[in-house]
């Protein structure tokens, strides 16, 4: 008999807590960028999930609508990435599976690096109209051990056809020095089976 039948994600107490004290407009990318990288340290240092954040905002006028933090571990939840929390939680606060529907401002991920194999598939479907990420390259991957997966190698002209425009390397340095200290804190770093195809 299957006992358990649903289940539910939800971010961090220190989230809701830290959002609460968040400005509500965030006029500049680089701003924009600075919380969601405090968000993805804030995270790992507080216990609750790897050191990624992502966060939508309206695009135009840099209203927060939420930071998500990732919570995989914490929620035995492989696809409880920062990208899919940011995007439920958003949808949800905003009664909408499309975030780029008519009757809605255009929204805007901001993200501490580029998503991975399944959230850049979450990108597309979201609805969102950009895609601001702190860098691309094997950084993230050689410094922390994390199998982001096969990213489409045209990822950028491929969100850009579907009408998503990608500003990259915001922030990047300061994006790869929370990974250093993930990488240096011993923090458990939960591919499955480690990315190894065995």
């Amino acid at each position: 008999m299957i006992e358990k039948t649903g289940f539910s994600l939800s971010l961090p107490q220190w989230a809701i807590d830290e959002m609460a004290r968040l400005p509500t407009h965030f006029p500049t990318l680089e701003e924009r960028m600075a919380a969601v990288i405090r968000f993805s340290r804030l995270n790992f240092e507080n216990g609750t999930g790897g050191p990624f954040s992502a966060g939508i905002f309206e695009r135009d006028s840099g209203r927060l609508v939420v930071i998500g933090v990732n919570r995989v571990v914490a929620s035995n939840c492989s696809s409880a990435h920062a990208e899919i929390m940011a995007f439920s939680v958003a949808q949800q606060i905003l009664n909408t599976w499309d975030l780029g529907a008519p009757d809605l401002p255009a929204h805007q991920m901001v993200v501490n690096w580029r998503p991975c194999a399944m959230c850049y598939g979450a990108v597309v479907w979201s609805g969102v109209r950009s895609l601001i990420t702190a860098g691309s390259g094997p950084e993230l991957e050689e410094i922390t051990g994390f199998d982001e997966g096969p990213v489409h190698p045209d990822w950028k002209n491929e969100l850009n056809r579907r009408g998503i425009e990608v500003v990259d390397n915001v922030l990047r340095d300061e994006a790869i020095a929370v990974y250093r200290a993930f990488a240096n804190s011993g923090a458990l770093v939960y591919n499955g089976r480690q990315g190894s195809t065995s």
